[in-house]
């Protein structure tokens, strides 16, 4: 590691915090001056950036949150004209359309250093070949791990999302080191390797970073037995940057996230208090050192707590546990963001389904399958065979093409959902 991330990450607490009063200082005034929304909030609370004098003072402006984001699409958050933008990405979820961030070219120079810190401290250095299995596309994740595994010196395959068996014919051919994808695909790829017959053993993977949807422990192992790998966690949303935020260690007790480029906190989502290390609530980040799209105090809908003691790897850097739920009803399948309010919508769109729906997530084999459960309309469901089938197939097609996800249909009675979920309680 260069010297210069090794003060980073090695560094007193009291350093850490002056670095990022310093920077927090220059990005509320960016905010302020650039953004109509923190100018009219912060106004809105009497706040001038002036006000922000220590760490403790952030507290005082009010949480951001991903209706604001919504309310202020496609451009309205950006703090720099839109012709200093170098590169457009969004979320990967959708509530009713996806998130559009922007990055200046220091955001992204900032972004490929932080990627570089990820892999290496995953144990990533020159001598790799780091098979990227995520989705070439709007979606942050590919391209981060892509830059920082190309400034670290590595060799870059990318993959996107091919098959499982294309996958594994490449780690084979290629001899890749490195595999770069969500926990669910890992697991698939382990499980068709065993289905084939073929070893772990006669591939030259060791290092495995997982991310985009939470996992277990118990994921955990199934991936490293099934692989021979040691899978390591990392956590990220575009929103903030992409992944890059935090990474686990070899010590595997907590992701350090890079408070020279990040502010966390964890409040009660209930009451938006903070809360104290050790107890779990809701993440809260805010950037400092985005130019094009800044973040104060994003509720992230992430549950996770903090652990300011230093790691017997040496790091001084503050860890977060594990993300394992969210404070919203989003469900994750195969990587996706999928919110139960839009399945909905599309629902109340379509002739003859009702906006009374369930929804299934089954593991087959590594990968998660969504089912959806739908009533339709009395006289449809006893009597026309041909318009059920054409209803079927016209729900599936919107929700995949909204989600990027195959899943299956399943029309019901009407009043069937409901008298399922009496008998459940």
């Amino acid at each position: 590691m260069s010297t210069k991330l090794e003060k980073y990450e090695t560094m007193d607490r009291e350093e850490i915090r002056q670095i990022q009063l310093e920077r927090l200082q220059v990005t509320v005034n960016r905010a302020y001056r650039n953004v109509a929304f923190y100018r009219n909030l912060m106004d809105k609370h009497g706040i001038v950036p002036e006000d922000i004098t220590s760490l403790d003072d952030l507290s005082r402006i009010p949480f951001t949150t991903r209706e604001d984001l919504l309310k202020n699409q496609p451009y309205g958050m950006f703090a720099i004209p839109l012709r200093e933008v170098v590169r457009l990405h969004s979320s990967s979820g959708t509530t009713r359309e996806p998130i559009v961030v922007g990055y200046s070219r220091n955001d992204i120079e900032h972004w490929t250093e932080l990627m570089t810190r990820v892999l290496y401290t995953a144990g990533v250095d020159r001598d790799d070949i780091v098979q990227i299995a995520f989705d070439y596309g709007l979606f942050t994740g590919a391209l981060g791990f892509h830059y920082g595994a190309e400034r670290i010196g590595a060799t870059v395959i990318p993959c996107s999302r091919l098959n499982a068996n294309k996958q594994i014919v490449v780690m084979r051919n290629y001899r890749s080191t490195v595999l770069v994808c969500t926990p669910t695909f890992a697991l698939h790829i382990a499980n068709v390797l065993k289905n084939e017959g073929i070893s772990p053993a006669e591939l030259s993977l060791k290092i495995g970073l997982f991310g985009s949807e939470p996992w277990s422990e118990v994921i955990r192992k199934e991936i490293e037995e099934g692989l021979h790998i040691n899978a390591l966690d990392n956590y990220g949303l575009s929103e903030i940057m992409g992944p890059g935020v935090s990474v686990e260690c070899y010590e595997k007790n907590g992701l350090h996230i890079f408070e020279d480029h990040f502010i966390p906190e964890v409040i009660d989502p209930k009451t938006g208090e903070s809360l104290p290390d050790g107890e779990k609530g809701e993440l809260v980040l805010t950037t400092i050192t985005k130019e094009a799209f800044p973040m104060i105090r994003y509720r992230t809908g992430d549950y996770t707590s903090l652990d300011h003691s230093t790691c017997p790897c040496g790091r001084t850097l503050v860890r977060m546990s594990r993300v394992s739920e969210r404070t919203d009803d989003m469900i994750v399948v195969q990587g996706i963001n999928v919110y139960p309010s839009q399945i909905e919508q599309i629902l109340t769109e379509i002739e003859g389904a009702e906006p009374h729906y369930r929804l299934r997530v089954d593991r087959n084999g590594a990968l998660d399958e969504l089912e959806v459960w739908v009533e339709v309309s009395s006289h449809i469901f006893f009597d026309e065979v041909k318009k059920m089938s054409a209803i079927e197939e016209q729900i599936q097609k919107r929700i995949e093409e909204t989600f990027g996800l195959s899943i299956k249909v399943r029309l019901v009675e009407p009043g069937s959902i409901k008298k399922w979920k009496e008998n459940s309680v």
